[in-house]
C-alpha cells in the first residue's frame, strides 16, 4: 500500500460550491498590495474551478491579529488585486462564518468568487476549533486546500474543515508537493544544497535530514559564521550563535565522513555597523577586525559558489548569503542567483530573498521551482508530515 496525494481533479464541483483555503498573506502599505506573487501563484486552480462552473469561496489568513478584528488586516485590498488579475468581480464579505458569508455563499452563481474575511480575526482559526471547522464547512460541499505556506499549521481552515467534505488539493499545493518529494526520493546526482539566512538552527532539520543525500553543501548569510567560528575564526561583531558551535562541528564531522564537500566563505563583505553600509570593504575570513561585523559573503567566494552550482542536477536553495534588506549586501545572493538560473539540473529555490533576488534580476522564469512555503517548505525538506498535506492524503494499492 501507498499513498497519493487527492487533487481538484478527483472532485465533481460542477456548479458546487468549493471552500479554497488560499495563502494571501501579502505585504500590503496604505491599503493596497505591494507584492501579489501569492495571489497569482493560485489563479490557475481558481481559473480551472470557473470554468466547470463551480461557486468559489475564498478563504485566508493575512498577518497576526490573535484573534481580534484588525482594519489595517481587512482582506478589501487583496479582493481587489484578485479581482484585476481574475478581470471578474470578486464577492468580498467583512464576516467569516456569520449570517453575511451565508448569504454570500449561498448566492453565488456558478462560475462567480467569494472571498471570506481574514480567517485570523477568529481565535478559533488557530485553535483548530471543531465547531468553527464545521460552521466552515457548512458554507461549502466540498473542499480544496491551495495554500501549502499554511498546510504546516493544524488550523480549522487547512485540518478541520478537510476531515469533514470531499477534500482535495489544489493544483498550487500539487505542485509544491510533487517538486519537494521529487527533491526528497530523487535519484539526480550530484546533489547540491545552498543554504543562507541568519540562523543555524532555523535550518539545521534541513541539513541533518538531506546530509545524507547530498554530495555538496554551500553555507552563506549569517548562518555561515557559525560555522567559520566553529572552524576557530574570530569575526568581531558578527552574528554568531554561540550555542549551536558544537552542532555546527558535528555536522561537518558527519559530512566529512560521508564524503560531502562543503563549502564556507573564503572572504566576506564587512562594515562597522549595518547603518554604515558606504564604509564596507572585502576582506578574507580571518581579517575581520574586532569592530566590525559580516553582512555579506565576498566575489571569490561567489565564484566558488557558482562552479559547484553549476555541476548540480539537482539543487535546492534557501536563504540570503547577506543581509539582503539593505542593498549594498546584496551582491553575494545575486551572484548565487544568477549561478542558480544558469544551472541546467533540477532546481528548486525557497524563501522570500531568494526568490526575491531571482525576480529583481528577470530570473524567476529560469528555476524549475519557486516554492511559496517559507516555514512550511523548510519543515517538508526535513522530512516532517505536514497536517494540511497529510489530510489530503489517501491510501493506493
Amino acid at each position: 500500500m501507498g499513498k497519493r496525494l487527492r487533487t481538484v481533479r478527483d472532485l465533481d464541483v460542477g456548479e458546487r460550491r468549493v471552500l479554497v483555503r488560499v495563502d494571501y498573506n501579502v505585504p500590503l502599505e496604505h491599503g493596497h498590495v505591494v507584492d501579489d506573487t501569492r495571489i497569482r501563484e493560485t489563479l490557475g486552480t481558481i481559473e480551472w474551478l470557473i470554468e466547470r462552473r463551480a461557486r468559489i469561496i475564498l478563504c485566508s489568513h493575512l498577518g497576526r491579529p490573535k484573534g481580534q478584528v484588525r482594519e489595517d488586516l481587512r482582506l478589501a485590498p487583496v479582493a481587489r488585486t484578485l479581482s484585476t488579475l481574475l478581470g471578474r468581480s470578486v464577492h468580498y464579505v467583512r464576516d467569516i462564518v456569520g449570517p453575511e458569508a451565508q448569504e454570500m455563499a449561498h448566492r453565488l452563481q456558478p462560475g462567480e468568487v467569494g472571498l471570506l474575511e481574514n480567517l485570523r480575526f477568529d481565535p478559533r482559526e488557530e485553535a483548530n476549533d471543531p465547531v468553527f471547522a464545521r460552521e466552515l464547512a457548512n458554507l461549502a460541499e466540498c473542499y480544496v486546500n491551495d495554500a501549502f505556506g499554511a498546510a504546516h499549521r493544524a488550523h480549522a481552515s487547512v485540518v478541520g474543515v478537510a476531515q469533514l467534505l470531499p477534500s482535495a488539493a489544489g493544483l498550487l499545493m500539487e505542485r509544491e508537493v510533487t517538486a519537494l518529494d521529487r527533491v526528497l526520493h530523487s535519484s539526480e546526482r550530484p546533489f547540491v544544497l545552498v543554504l543562507g539566512g541568519a540562523k543555524v538552527s532555523d535550518k539545521i532539520g534541513v541539513i541533518e535530514n538531506l546530509l545524507p543525500r547530498v554530495d555538496a553543501l554551500l553555507l552563506g548569510g549569517g548562518m555561515a559564521n557559525t560555522f567559520l567560528k566553529a572552524r576557530g575564526y574570530e569575526l568581531g561583531r558578527s552574528l554568531v550563535e554561540g550555542d549551536k558551535v558544537d552542532e555546527a562541528r558535528r555536522v561537518v564531522a558527519v559530512a566529512e565522513q560521508r564524503g560531502v564537500r562543503i563549502e564556507l566563505p573564503v572572504d566576506v563583505v564587512i562594515a562597522p555597523s549595518i547603518d554604515r553600509p558606504d564604509a564596507r570593504q572585502v576582506v578574507r575570513v580571518g581579517e575581520v577586525p574586532a569592530d566590525h561585523a559580516v553582512f555579506d559573503i565576498g566575489p571569490e567566494t561567489v565564484r566558488r559558489f557558482a562552479e559547484v552550482i553549476a555541476t548540480a542536477k539537482m539543487l535546492v536553495w534557501n536563504g540570503p548569503m547577506g543581509v539582503y534588506e539593505v542593498p549594498e549586501f546584496r551582491a553575494g545572493t545575486r551572484g548565487v542567483a544568477e549561478a542558480v538560473a544558469q544551472c541546467a539540473g533540477f532546481t528548486l529555490v525557497g524563501g522570500g530573498d531568494s526568490v526575491a533576488a531571482l525576480r529583481e534580476l528577470g530570473l524567476a522564469d529560469r528555476v524549475a521551482h519557486l516554492s511559496t512555503g517559507g516555514g512550511a517548505t523548510l519543515e517538508y525538506l526535513e522530512g516532517r508530515e505536514l497536517p494540511g498535506v497529510a489530510v489530503l492524503m489517501e491510501e493506493v494499492p
